[in-house]
């Protein structure tokens, strides 16, 4: 009886003991698959570039891995299986409302700030950046428009013509950004900062906002036009699409782009790529750019309140905070004049963008700037 029950014992304790190692398997194979978006994800993805060994069984059922055939390809199929393992959710941005402490020594002369705009527009608004921010800041500033003009080459030497259509269509959007991007790559600078013709760019925070950041690492700042990300759907193939949802800051405010980040950009980017990836998404160039940033190479958008378009109330920005801002706008909102709202060297009706009450706020010494003005 002894004998028996000791069998008995036994048994129970054997049980219990590979009970305990099939639930600890099971939870460390359930921590495998939730680590995909992570270092494990990307060490299971580069498996797949290397022949003979084992692939992951990744994607859809019954369906057997694809050998990844391009530099290209293995990012786009990383990027996929983070999104997969995150799941729907996209975590807003983080802020920074106010410049940090520098972390690099860097001058404007390391930032490479490009202005899009069309030759329709170089009267009406680029005379306006000529003769306040751009005058003080030329060296660093590159116009890229859709088309020749001997005149604005007489005020600033960098004027670049892209042979873009001069329609406000996401093609010719995205053509404008495609020749800006490779300039960049081309100059050598730590910074890529894109602007609209409708700007202000106050480049002395811009500078103290961008030495806060290493441009070595992966920086995108700027500022959503959306309280949500965006809704795309992702041609992967010919009859095979995938939705994808992200962040991007508006081009309308402005943003910035370390030289680190902006290489990892290149297979998407650069030489003409750009427009075959804005056509993946069929989206305009602010939104590739978030694209390509956010939900190719997994990089989150970085939110900053000192960039300001038109698509806000300007008014809000009140007249004791300007100095602060990295860039100003103005335009319509709600169908009326949207502007910073200030008293300053100019009336409305003379400066009714009031970039240049802005600018003799900020400069007083500029020649055409009336003296003893009060703010």
């Amino acid at each position: 009886m002894l004998k028996s029950c000791g069998r008995k014992l036994l048994l129970f304790l054997v049980g219990c003991m590979f009970t305990c190692l099939l639930v600890l398997m099971a939870d460390q194979q359930k921590r495998q698959v939730g680590a995909l978006g992570g270092e494990g994800g990307r060490r299971a993805l580069q498996s797949l570039a290397s022949p003979g060994e084992p692939q992951p069984q990744g994607g859809e059922p019954g369906v057997a891995p694809r050998e990844v055939k391009s530099f290209t390809d293995y990012f786009s199929r990383l990027s996929r299986g983070r999104r997969e393992a995150q799941g729907a959710g996209s975590p807003a941005p983080r802020r920074e409302g106010t410049p940090r402490p520098a972390l690099e020594d860097i001058t404007a002369q390391d930032v490479f700030i490009a202005v899009k705009t069309t030759k329709k527009f170089h009267k009406a608004r680029l005379e306006l950046l000529l003769d306040t921010w751009i005058s003080r800041s030329r060296d660093l500033t590159f116009i890229f428009t859709d088309g020749e003009d001997e005149e604005l080459k007489k005020r600033t030497a960098n004027v670049i013509n892209t042979n873009c259509s001069a329609a406000h269509s996401r093609q010719a959007l995205s053509c404008k950004m495609a020749v800006e991007y490779d300039k960049f790559i081309e100059s050598g600078r730590k910074w890529f900062c894109h602007v609209d013709d409708d700007n202000y760019v106050n480049v002395r925070t811009l500078v103290k906002l961008l030495s806060g950041y290493p441009h070595t690492q992966d920086i995108y700042i700027g500022k959503p036009s959306l309280d949500r990300p965006i809704q795309a759907t992702e041609r992967i193939s010919e009859n095979k699409m995938h939705p994808v949802h992200f962040w991007f800051a508006t081009g309308g405010a402005g943003f910035c782009i370390s030289r680190g980040l902006a290489l990892k950009m290149s297979p998407w980017a650069s030489g003409g790529h750009f427009m075959s990836t804005a056509e993946k998404i069929r989206l305009p160039d602010d939104c590739t750019i978030g694209y390509i940033i956010e939900s190719v190479l997994g990089v989150k958008l970085i939110r900053s309140n000192l960039f300001h378009s038109h698509l806000e109330n300007l008014h809000q920005v009140p007249k004791t905070e300007i100095h602060k801002q990295v860039t100003l706008s103005y335009g319509m909102f709600e169908n009326k004049r949207n502007s910073i709202h200030m008293k300053g060297a100019f009336s409305a009706d003379e400066d009714p963008s009031r970039f240049r009450s802005i600018h003799c706020l900020l400069y007083p010494d500029t020649p055409w700037c009336p003296p003893n003005v009060v703010y």
